[in-house]
């Protein structure tokens, strides 16, 4: 079935089993979300979760279960109701600790005359960020 997996920083369409959780091969959970599988377990950069011994649950005939993985992790993840579509969540201890940063994640948007500015470029000066939606 061809799947969204959206995470908070990427949105990736794939062929996915949604049968029984979000069933991807390796290759298409590195794209996704960034993680890999490696001997020590998933990865992503120098961090690691080790898989836990009902390795089943989350390898099978090559393919990684996302759904089970993102619950070890205590992750959220929401999909809807056919299995199109995948949310993958980040915890809130994550969301916490950006916040508690007090810095912004930087985006790139087009001014008025189309010409496109990040927020790092007003780094060092006060920003007053407004933002609207038609939802």
């Amino acid at each position: 079935m061809n799947t969204a997996v959206l995470t908070a920083t990427t949105s990736y369409s794939v062929n996915a089993d949604t049968s029984d959780g979000l069933w991807l091969d390796e290759a298409d959970v590195t794209a996704a979300t960034g993680w890999e599988m490696k001997p020590e377990g998933f990865c992503q950069g120098d961090v690691c979760v080790p898989t836990p011994a009902d390795r089943d649950t989350y390898l099978r005939d090559g393919k990684v279960n996302i759904k089970a993985f993102w619950d070890l992790m205590g992750k959220p993840v929401a999909s809807s109701a056919d299995g199109s579509a995948w949310s993958l969540g980040d915890s809130a201890s994550d969301c916490t600790a950006r916040l508690d940063s007090l810095t912004a994640p930087d985006f790139t948007l087009p001014d008025v005359d189309g010409k496109p500015v990040s927020l790092s470029d007003f780094r060092r000066k006060r920003v007053l960020l407004i933002t609207w939606a038609s939802w």
